[in-house]
């Protein structure tokens, strides 16, 4: 959601179209950081956050993370925005394809770093936590929807954190000077975010 409605806001604002989308998604990355740390001390006091699966997971997560932010530096805003609806397009139909599962299984290593390389490669030019992939695959390995929607929570964090370093450097690095940001971060947008999207956290 907070995507599409920066990349709106921003091109109203008349800001440099070759960014646009950079800078809704870097800016959507910095807001999900203090979202997901009430997000996920919220579950923790219900016990619905798995620490170990975070750790053994989350590393491989956040090496997708960092090539799809710069796989996502490499881009323009139309192809960025085009990656951006194919994968929710996608993500939908798997949502609605997905089964139960009552047993929890093991999630081998191979699966860990395949699924964490995808998941964190994905989410970076998109802007998001990852928990619409990481809820399905939490789900599908039998964890209980609480379980999974609060370790995503956490592995979120991670994203978050690597996500909105990237795409800070990368933005200082291609030299953008877009007004009132940190490379690829908007200050004014994070700051007016923040309060609502933790409050409603």
């Amino acid at each position: 959601i907070t995507v599409p409605f920066l990349y709106y806001i921003f091109g109203s604002l008349g800001i440099d179209q070759r960014y646009l989308m950079h800078l809704a998604v870097g800016t959507s990355f910095a807001i999900i950081i203090p979202t997901s740390i009430v997000s996920v001390l919220t579950h923790h006091k219900f016990k619905a956050v798995d620490f170990n699966i975070v750790k053994s997971y989350g590393i491989y997560v956040v090496l997708g993370v960092v090539i799809g932010t710069i796989f996502a530096a490499s881009l323009k805003t139309k192809s960025l925005v085009l990656f951006f609806t194919i994968i929710i397009f996608l993500l939908s139909f798997y949502l609605l394809l997905l089964k139960e599962k009552e047993v929890e299984i093991e999630i081998k290593l191979h699966l860990k770093v395949i699924l964490g390389l995808l998941v964190g490669f994905i989410s970076a030019p998109m802007g998001i936590g990852g928990a619409i992939m990481n809820v399905p695959i939490l789900k599908f390995f039998g964890y209980s929807i609480n379980k999974a929607i609060g370790s995503a929570a956490a592995i979120g964090f991670l994203i978050a954190i690597f996500g909105s370093i990237g795409f800070l450097i990368t933005g200082a690095y291609l030299k953008t000077n877009l007004p009132l940001s940190i490379g690829f971060l908007n200050i004014p947008a994070f700051l007016i975010f923040i309060p609502i999207t933790t409050f409603m956290a």
